[in-house]
């Protein structure tokens, strides 16, 4: 067994030393080869775009993109990742519940695939901003089915939601494309729930998301160019819980895929993922600063914590469960004991682990938090108390990139201003 974590031959200590802590560390061998397995298992006609949501890195992306991804966004700043990685407008999708009219624009300006809407309101606004262009716009429509299907952590679909329009409302609306003459109603999205680990769930989603396209395209008269799927595989961080089997998954979803793509030759059949392509790649790496103990229980005081990762803090959940954590310089050792592991934050909630099984944990230690490259440091509050976006690295080739500086405090002040003429500072107490 090693003594250290590493990646692709590259020791944890050493890109601490090299890179600071706190860190997240990418391995892009992992990666490509999720992209890999989901080429060579899934259906041909099946593409998977990228939900720049799950991590917002230009490099994870571009790489994720020389590897087959398209891609997903959901703002302004995602559309202009993307774009930067190297994604063409044609493999660009655009979703969200409440998107401003500068990003419609952006999307008719760029000319992305689709649009795709969730609300009659904006259908209108969609109009509006084309026919001031004299153009018409590619707009797929988000549904929000009849039906749910259990399995999923977070269910999105299926009962009242912010998300997309009523299967109920769109069947009572069949001349929507002709009250909307400056767009083009061409597809269908589906997004019934995240962190699915059920691999039959997975199969009835696509089934029925297959059947509600023909039937809505059947009614409002559109031509299926695109059906969304959603996706939404799912990783397993806890105990009590399995992987998906890819190869179960293909075995269920294939048949059906094929069976569609057989009666729709020209249809574009698509799947997004995010946590399920990064979320193994990543670890989030904290350097012990002090251990201390407190009525009976051992803390280790990181240098990081649920400023960078606070899913970590099992928001959403009634029971606080660990990810998988491990002290990364010292794999070669046993637990000897349980662990509170904290980071710099006055907050009781800054617990990135609670009661975890580690080795006695020293000062100077690192501490991997793994399946960490998912929602990670963007859906954190990295400006609590002021510490800032972490480093991040990429290990491509058996080399490591630094693709996104941490924040120094001068970082964290360029933005903000003092009032002309109001008295701050030291002339206010004299």
């Amino acid at each position: 067994m090693p003594t250290e974590f590493e990646v692709q031959g590259l020791r944890i200590t050493d890109l601490a030393e090299e890179f600071g802590t706190p860190l997240y560390l990418y391995d892009g061998d992992a990666l490509s080869g999720r992209m890999k397995d989901l080429r060579d298992l899934l259906h041909p006609r099946l593409e998977v775009f990228f939900s720049l949501k799950a991590n917002p890195n230009v490099a994870v992306c571009s790489l994720l993109h020389a590897h087959g991804a398209r891609a997903e966004v959901s703002s302004l700043a995602e559309l202009a990742t993307a774009r930067r990685a190297g994604v063409s407008p044609e493999d660009i999708v655009f979703l969200g519940p409440g998107k401003s009219r500068e990003e419609l624009e952006a999307c008719l300006d760029g000319g992305v695939y689709t649009i795709i809407c969730e609300s009659f309101g904006e259908l209108t606004l969609i109009d509006e901003a084309a026919a001031a262009r004299g153009i018409v716009a590619d707009v797929a429509l988000r549904v929000n089915p009849e039906f749910a299907v259990k399995g999923s952590g977070l269910t999105m679909g299926g009962k009242p939601r912010q998300f997309g329009i009523d299967e109920a409302q769109l069947l009572a609306a069949p001349d929507l494309a002709a009250r909307h003459p400056h767009v083009r109603l061409m597809g269908v999205q589906v997004y019934m729930g995240t962190r699915i680990l059920s691999e039959g769930a997975v199969a009835e989603n696509t089934e029925r998301i297959l059947g509600l396209a023909e039937r809505l395209a059947g009614t409002l008269g559109f031509p299926l160019d695109m059906v969304d799927i959603g996706g939404g595989l799912g990783v397993a961080y806890f105990d009590n819980e399995s992987d998906l089997d890819l190869a179960d998954v293909a075995a269920r979803i294939n048949p059906l895929l094929d069976k569609f793509a057989s009666a729709h030759p020209g249809t574009r059949l698509v799947m997004e993922l995010g946590r399920y392509l990064t979320a193994l790649a990543g670890t989030y790496t904290v350097r012990v600063r002090y251990v201390k103990t407190s009525m009976g229980e051992n803390f280790a005081v990181a240098d990081g914590g649920t400023n960078h990762h606070m899913a970590a803090v099992g928001i959403g959940s009634f029971v606080k469960r660990n990810f998988p954590i491990r002290v990364l310089n010292r794999l070669d050792e046993s637990a000897s004991g349980d662990w509170n592991i904290t980071g710099p934050l006055c907050t009781p909630n800054d617990t990135l682990g609670k009661k975890v099984a580690l080795p006695e944990v020293r000062p100077g230690d690192l501490i991997g938090v793994a399946r960490s490259g998912a929602y990670g440091p963007s859906a954190s509050p990295v400006n609590f108390l002021s510490h800032g976006h972490p480093a991040e690295v990429l290990v491509v080739d058996g080399r490591a990139h630094l693709v996104r500086e941490p924040d120094r405090p001068e970082d964290l002040l360029r933005a903000q201003r003092l009032p002309e003429g109001v008295p701050f500072g030291g002339s206010a107490g004299r």
